[in-house]
């Protein structure tokens, strides 16, 4: 018994730097050395209090990754990689306008390209877009918005 309390203090200390999901803590604890029935009771015991919250964490990383200018694809691989069910992706990601997402990519535009409209400059920072998860389609739809709110603004 004495080594789950030491467990549950350690994952306490763990949650003090960040938040985590259930999987991403249960693997921090069996890193550090702890058992695998200890991880678990700990992440259970975490869950029932409410310190850990794989719906409330989906929101988190959703809405911190959008806000990064991130599209659909790069937000669902940082799900994935931090452990959160697939059952809240598509709950979570819903709650992500369309019009959030186009913002976003514009945005990103405009500080990448800083005025430019050269095709060379286009592409690359559309070929950002993408690796930023956006779609080809919602890529080029922003080069677009970006290229006709330059010409607005001549």
């Amino acid at each position: 018994m004495d080594d789950l309390e030491s467990t549950k203090k350690r994952a306490l200390r763990i949650l003090g730097n960040r938040n985590y999901s259930e999987q991403e803590m249960y693997k921090r604890l069996v890193g550090k050395g702890e058992t695998e029935e200890n991880a678990v009771e700990t992440v259970r015991w975490l869950v029932e209090l409410g310190y850990i919250n794989d719906s409330d964490y989906a929101t988190l990383i959703v809405r911190h990754y959008v806000a990064k200018g991130y599209g659909e694809a790069r937000i669902k691989n940082e799900l994935f990689k931090r452990g959160i069910p697939r059952a809240f992706w598509e709950e979570k990601l819903a709650e992500i306008s369309e019009v959030d997402q186009g913002d976003a990519a514009l945005e990103f535009l405009k500080k990448k390209l800083r005025g430019s409209d050269d095709k060379n400059d286009l592409r690359r920072a559309s070929d950002a877009l993408v690796r930023r998860g956006y779609s080809y389609d919602e890529a080029r739809t922003a080069v677009s918005s970006y290229l006709e709110n330059q010409e607005a603004m001549q």
